[in-house]
């Protein structure tokens, strides 16, 4: 899968102009080499990444609406199970790249959760939340804690600098209204109310993990109970 696929796709049908869509491809490697800083600090491999070519908003009726910058999609049928990381193209085109890494890093803690909830059994049900407020509160409660996955301390803090309630970069959430939204680039509204995952039980008992990733997950979620325990975190 070429992950600019959609970017040069959106570039040849006329939805982005050639300028964007040249800076988002020259700035493409930045996100690349923070897949690779992320699978070097983890020791675990990256999931299939692509980028979406438009900015991915959500209605949030105490802000109007909230930019988001990447998500982790669960994809599934009868017999198979995946995960791919949608990547917005207004974060490679505007963020810093300590930012993009951030960003990353963060959604691969949510991609080792869903695995590890995976492999401890558990169907995932996740609660409807409301506004954004209360949606990165649970974001937050969800993912294993950085320091128990990465070895890297310069992202560990990238992430927690920015990811410290919930993701907080005004200087890019600001470029993104001002040069796409309201430049009339193209942009994707979902709701959270409706941004849930349900895996049936039959699925879950077909999907096998790495005997590696088990075990590297093993560590992952006793260290990060560990750390939340003694800074009493949530």
């Amino acid at each position: 899968m070429d992950p600019l696929y959609k970017i040069k796709n959106a570039r040849l049908n006329g939805h982005l102009p050639d300028n964007i869509c040249a800076k988002i491809v020259e700035r493409f490697s930045i996100a690349v080499d923070g897949i690779n800083r992320i699978e070097r600090a983890s020791g675990l491999h990256f999931p299939t990444a692509y980028v979406e070519p438009s900015a991915i908003i959500s209605p949030a009726s105490q802000f109007g609406y909230g930019v988001l910058f990447a998500r982790t999609i669960p994809l599934f049928d009868t017999n198979q199970f995946g995960v791919v990381i949608q990547v917005s193209a207004p974060l490679l085109a505007y963020g810093l790249k300590g930012t993009i890494h951030a960003i990353l890093a963060h959604e691969f803690l949510h991609y080792l959760e869903l695995m590890h909830r995976i492999h401890r059994g558990e169907i995932l049900s996740d609660e409807i939340t409301g506004n954004l407020f209360e949606g990165a509160y649970l974001d937050q409660t969800r993912i294993l804690e950085p320091a128990a996955v990465f070895s890297d301390r310069t992202l560990i803090n990238h992430i927690k600098k920015r990811f410290a309630t919930s993701f907080q970069e005004p200087r890019l959430e600001k470029k993104v209204v001002d040069l796409w939204i309201n430049a009339g680039l193209p942009k994707t509204v979902i709701h959270l109310d409706n941004n849930r995952v349900n895996i049936s039980a039959e699925l879950l008992t077909k999907i096998r993990l790495p005997p590696d990733m088990a075990d590297a997950l093993g560590t992952m979620g006793a260290k990060s109970k560990k750390i939340r325990t003694r800074f009493k975190i949530y």
